[in-house]
């Protein structure tokens, strides 16, 4: 579910700063392929994939951490 919603975020910052999906993966110096199972909520991006797209992107990680017991 994490990985979807993180997709979705990515899709619309990409789109509101009119970035092609092609592009915005030469800028990440990331494969597009990669760029469009994110996007779309498919594989598992390690941490340096995320901080590539979201460096490009003007976007900052939070973690929101929530204790159970």
């Amino acid at each position: 579910m994490l990985v979807k919603q993180l997709g979705e975020t990515i899709r619309k910052r990409r789109k509101e700063l009119g970035i092609t999906q092609p592009h915005l993966a030469e800028l990440a110096k990331i494969s597009t392929n990669t760029l469009y199972k994110l996007e779309r909520g498919y594989g598992n991006p390690s941490l340096d994939v995320i901080n590539k797209l979201i460096e490009v992107l003007g976007m900052e990680l939070t973690i929101d951490v929530k204790k159970t017991y």
